[in-house]
C-alpha cells in the first residue's frame, strides 16, 4: 500500500485529494493547522483505517515517523481576503513550508507534487497562459504575499529537483471551485451563490468585463493525480481554458439558483488581474488530461452543497 502525505489536507482542495486517493488504495496522512481549512472537510474520512489526520503547522519541523510514497504540499490560504489577512503566514508556508515538506520528501525518498498557482502569473500580458510565460506580477502589493511565496516555491522545488535529483511535480492551480468552499471565503464562486441563495445584492468588481476560467474540483484532483504518477518535473497548468467575464458568471449563478438579486458593482480591488485563462496544451499532450464536466453541471453541485451545508464558513 502505498503512503502519500497531503499538507493541507483539511482544506478545500487538499480533502478532495484525500477522499480520491483513498479511494485508489493508498494509506493517506492529512497534515493541516486549520489555519483555513476545516475538520469538517475530512470528518467523513477519520473512520477510514488507512486515514490519519496531524494538526500541524508545515512553517516548522515536520516528523512523520513511517515510510512515505508521496508528498503533496497543499498547505496554503488561497484567497485574496485569506492571504490579505496574514500575509507573514503565507509567506512563511510558501517558503518555510515549502523548504521543510522538500526536505521530508529528499528524507523519505518521496515524490514530491507543489501546489502552485496561476497567480504566479500575475495580471498577464499573454493571454491565455502557456507555463513559458513568466508572469507580471507586483511584488510589493498586496497580492505579493501569495504570488511571490508560490515563485518561490516552485524556484525552491526545482533547486531540489536539479541539486539532489528529487522526483519533483509543480502544478499551477487556475480557478477551481466546487463543494467544501468555504462561504466566506471571498472568492467569485462562495460569493456569487451566498448572496444569490439569500437574495442578497450580488457585488461585481470594476465594470465586470475581466475574464476568469472556472475548473470543478473532480477534475482538477484526476489532473493532480495524473501528473502525480507523470515523470513531468516542469510545471503543467491545470484548469478550465472556457473563458467567461466575470458579469455573466454572476448572471449565470443568479439563473441556476432562482434568485431575485440585483448585480452591484464596486470599484476593482488593486492588482486584481483582468485576463485568467490556461493555455492546457501541455497538459493534453504529457497527461492526457481536460477538464471534463460542464460550468452549469458543477455549479449545480456546488449550489446545493451551499444549500444543504448552512454552517460552511
Amino acid at each position: 500500500m502505498k503512503t502519500a502525505l497531503i499538507t493541507g489536507g483539511a482544506g478545500f482542495i487538499g480533502s478532495h485529494i484525500c477522499e480520491f486517493l483513498l479511494g485508489k488504495g493508498y494509506k493517506v496522512i492529512a497534515m493541516d493547522n486549520l489555519a483555513t481549512g476545516g475538520i469538517s472537510n475530512i470528518s467523513h474520512l477519520r473512520s477510514s483505517k488507512d486515514f490519519t489526520y496531524i494538526y500541524h503547522d508545515v512553517s516548522k519541523h515536520i516528523v512523520v515517523n513511517e515510510k512515505l510514497d508521496f508528498v503533496l504540499h497543499f498547505a496554503s490560504p488561497a484567497s485574496p481576503i485569506d492571504y490579505q489577512k496574514i500575509p507573514i503566514q503565507t509567506l512563511k508556508v510558501g517558503s518555510l513550508g515549502t523548504h521543510n515538506t522538500l526536505g521530508l520528501a529528499l528524507a523519505k525518498k518521496s515524490k514530491y507534487v507543489l501546489a502552485s498557482t496561476s497567480e504566479v502569473y500575475g495580471d498577464p500580458l499573454v493571454n491565455p497562459q502557456p507555463e513559458t510565460y513568466w508572469g507580471n506580477v507586483n511584488p510589493i502589493g498586496i497580492r505579493g504575499c501569495y504570488d511571490e511565496a508560490k515563485r518561490f516555491a516552485e524556484a525552491l522545488t526545482m533547486a531540489y529537483h536539479r541539486i539532489h535529483q528529487l522526483d519533483t511535480k509543480i502544478v499551477r492551480i487556475f480557478n477551481t471551485y466546487g463543494p467544501r468552499m468555504r462561504k466566506n471565503d471571498g472568492r467569485v464562486v462562495p460569493n456569487f451563490i451566498t448572496q444569490a441563495l439569500k437574495n442578497e445584492p450580488m457585488t461585481v468588481y470594476g465594470k465586470g468585463n475581466q475574464t476568469r476560467s472556472f475548473c470543478y474540483v473532480n477534475d482538477l484532483v484526476e489532473g493532480i493525480y495524473n501528473l502525480m504518477l507523470s515523470n513531468i518535473s516542469e510545471p503543467v497548468n491545470l484548469g478550465n481554458p472556457e473563458e467567461h467575464t466575470i458579469l455573466e458568471f454572476a448572471e449565470l449563478i443568479k439563473e441556476l439558483t432562482k434568485s431575485r438579486s440585483k448585480i452591484v458593482f464596486r470599484p476593482l480591488p488593486i492588482d486584481d488581474p483582468h485576463v485568467r485563462c490556461p493555455d492546457i496544451s501541455r497538459a493534453k499532450k504529457m497527461l492526457k488530461w481536460e477538464p471534463k464536466i460542464e460550468l452549469k453541471e458543477g455549479l449545480r453541485k456546488t449550489i446545493d452543497f451551499f444549500k444543504y451545508n448552512k454552517n460552511q464558513d
